[in-house]
């Protein structure tokens, strides 16, 4: 009885159609009693609408499992990255059927629209593809599928839930660490804004002699090897390997501040994946370490094959504090766990001059043992301001006030040089872009 209950009380629906044969047969009773010509016309329209409906009903539901669907989805979402989705839907009956599908997908979407609608021939298979692109890290609950199905006479609509209910973690945007990985390896890196950098002088690492080809320094010729072999050879020389690069994470609360659905943090973060990863393929050794009040994740360079992976893990339980960075425990555990020189690649945000006074003593203090490369964020919505001509006296108040923190920023990069550390002023969508090529150029200029 329950079962009957689910089937024909829950999961039947009535359609438009049906009411507006109901409004048909209503009108017609109402003009038979001024014209009594229409004599049995009104009930057998109403007979035939009721035939209709109990055959529509007994269609939908003399196959039990009259449709199939399942959602197919990555095992890890990708942050900040269009991921892509799809559900796989099957017509098990024997006559072409209308169908609307529903699929829960998590709140933190905040997505009502997840409606498809589709046509199905008699055993015709479907897949049916969308994107979701997450802005926040963590786990994420989708729900069940549901799905109505509509026989051509449709009269009424029968619902069908698929429990496909899963938790799928997101991570930070490995789906960006894959593409630059590509490129690295392929060394197609200026195809996505990486610029060459000009080398001086050579690397320290000698590679190999090879054969001459057109384009090699003749600088590099090799006379002795060329007198052996009776064909000009040239000394080859590689970028020197094994260098330390470790990525430093501010996690206090100016990390917090919001840009197109994600926090600074997570830029940071991606970034920070994207340049272990493009390391790592030039066979250096990447290590992390996250900060605020107090130390978070700390692990020490190296290149081994899961290396990667285990930054990855720890990157996608790291969530913003709401204290200031306790610079000096900071300097502490990098004097601690860094034991020679390295590249030392600190991801913050400064407002103002005030913020970096405060933490200046210790970016010198770390800054004398290791490469320091201070890397913090443009504020694009103040830059914006800032060029808008002003209209009105509010207007010439908000684009000075907008100018003098623009201003504050670039000062703050010439306040940092001036002590031998260098800097990246960046937008939020271009972070990765130029730390890769800031990394690149440090390489190439042998500044580790």
């Amino acid at each position: 009885m329950k079962n009957f209950l689910r089937l024909f009380y829950k999961d039947l629906f009535l359609t438009n159609r049906l009411f507006t044969g109901l409004g048909i047969c209503t009108v017609l009773f109402l003009l038979a009693f001024f014209f009594p010509w229409l004599g049995a016309i009104p009930v057998l329209a109403f007979c035939v609408l009721v035939f209709l409906l109990l055959a529509d009903v007994l269609m939908l539901y003399k196959t039990a499992s009259g449709v199939f669907a399942k959602r197919l989805a990555p095992e890890r979402l990708s942050n900040s990255d269009d991921n892509d989705m799809a559900v796989y839907i099957e017509n098990r009956y024997s006559f072409n059927v209308n169908i609307a599908i529903i699929d829960e997908i998590p709140f933190q979407f905040q997505k009502r629209d997840v409606w498809f609608k589709t046509n199905l021939k008699p055993r015709e298979q479907k897949l049916i593809s969308y994107v979701l692109r997450p802005t926040k890290r963590g786990e994420y609950e989708f729900g069940d599928i549901r799905v109505y199905v509509k026989s051509p006479l449709g009269f009424t609509r029968r619902r069908y839930t698929f429990e496909q209910a899963e938790t799928l973690p997101v991570y930070p945007s490995f789906l960006q660490m894959r593409r630059y990985e590509l490129m690295a390896i392929s060394n197609r890196l200026t195809d996505i804004g990486i610029k060459k950098i000009r080398r001086i002088g050579h690397s320290l690492e000698f590679e190999q002699v090879k054969n001459y080809v057109a384009g090699d320094d003749y600088r590099t010729i090799n006379w002795k090897a060329t007198a052996r072999r009776g064909d000009l050879m040239v000394n080859s020389y590689t970028d020197e390997k094994s260098q330390h690069v470790y990525c430093v994470i501010d996690k206090s609360r100016a990390m917090k501040m919001p840009f197109d659905g994600l926090s600074l943090l997570d830029y940071a973060i991606n970034a920070s994946l994207v340049l272990s990863s493009v390391a790592l393929i030039k066979e250096d050794k990447a290590g992390l370490i996250t900060a605020a009040e107090k130390i978070g994740a700390v692990i020490p360079a190296d290149r081994k094959a899961s290396q990667l992976n285990k930054i990855l893990e720890v990157l996608y339980k790291e969530r913003t504090r709401y204290l200031e960075t306790n610079m000096e425990l900071l300097y502490s555990t990098v004097r601690t766990v860094i034991k020679q020189r390295s590249l030392v690649v600190f991801f913050t945000n400064y407002e103002s001059m005030n913020a970096l006074n405060r933490q200046l003593p210790y970016l010198k203090r770390i800054a004398k043992f290791h490469l320091l490369l201070v890397v913090f964020f443009e504020n694009t919505e103040l830059k914006t301001l800032s060029e808008q001509p002003a209209t009105d006296l509010e207007g010439v108040y908000i684009k000075t006030i907008a100018e003098k923190f623009a201003y504050d920023k670039k000062l703050i990069v010439k306040e940092l040089a001036k002590y031998g550390i260098q800097s990246i002023l960046s937008a939020p969508q271009s972070l990765t872009v130029n730390t890769i090529n800031k990394y690149l150029e440090i390489k190439a200029r042998q500044k580790i």
